[in-house]
């Protein structure tokens, strides 16, 4: 039988691990990262750094009059599409690095695939391009901007675009070998390239939304009546992270497997029952 290594956290149990998943050993997040990347937007807007719904142009080099704000990226109204353009391969954001993504600023309106401010449209691209902004307007990387804004307050540690081989648990493969992680540390970081363990991942949670030492929670959250959620997938990794403000919460980290079963079986944690596979 195909082994997926599970790790469920919530507040109303404790932690189950099963095929050799750890709490405290570095995971791909996927686009569990997008609730930073949409907190260090809330929290520069807050100190003035810059308005959330300055336009794009203001910060980056793109066409004046595109229409799209910081904010309408963050909650991902900006109209552009899922993925950069050319965005195929085994390896598919390797090559989307800082000087790809600034040859598609000057033509953001040619890719829109919806005008902005309308209709919600999922856009790993839009959150590229908030990363880089807000990395801009700050004068610092995004892993700094993280560690000033975000981490640091919250004081979560674990959390890296880099960890080092040794404290990576990734999927496994034929005859146990660890499958190859996608390569995320370019463009697409902002949008989706975090790696930290799954105990961090749930003092985020837990930080961000049930106590909410940053404020209201960032428009990066996705909303269903009082769940405050969001999931992730890379190629081979998945999670589910959702808490409501009466302080239920659950995690849940899936190495390999269906990323919808890591989705059910977080909203099964959040209930209180459940199988962790």
């Amino acid at each position: 039988m195909h082994r997926v290594p599970t790790c469920v956290l919530s507040d109303a149990a404790a932690p189950r691990l099963v095929d050799g998943h750890a709490v405290d050993r570095f995971v791909e997040i996927g686009s569990f990262t997008k609730v930073l990347t949409g907190t260090a937007l809330m929290r520069l807007a807050a100190a003035g750094v810059l308005d959330a719904d300055d336009p794009v142009e203001r910060w980056l080099p793109a066409a004046p009059g595109t229409g799209i704000t910081l904010r309408h990226l963050a909650e991902h109204t900006s109209g552009l599409p899922r993925l950069p353009p050319g965005t195929t391969g085994r390896d598919p954001y390797a090559a989307f690095d800082r000087a790809a993504l600034h040859r598609l600023l000057g033509g953001l309106d040619g890719i829109r695939v919806r005008p902005p401010g309308g209709e919600e449209e999922y856009s790993n691209l839009g959150y590229a391009v908030l990363g880089e902004a807000l990395s801009r307007a700050a004068g610092t990387s995004y892993e700094e901007l993280l560690a000033t804004h975000v981490l640091r307050p919250l004081d979560v540690r674990e959390v890296s675009a880099r960890p080092a081989a040794a404290d990576r648990l990734l999927a496994p493969g034929l005859f146990g070998r660890p499958r190859r992680p996608w390569t995320m540390t370019g463009a697409i970081l902002p949008a989706g390239g975090l790696w930290a363990t799954p105990r961090a991942v749930a003092d985020l949670v837990v930080r961000l939304v049930v106590e909410r030492r940053l404020g209201p929670p960032a428009p990066s959250w996705q909303r269903s009546g009082p769940l405050y959620w969001h999931n992730g997938a890379t190629r081979h990794a998945s999670v589910f992270a959702g808490a409501t403000a009466d302080g239920g919460w659950a995690v849940v980290h899936r190495l390999g497997g269906d990323p919808e079963r890591t989705d059910r079986a977080g909203i099964d944690a959040l209930r209180g029952g459940g199988s962790p596979g």
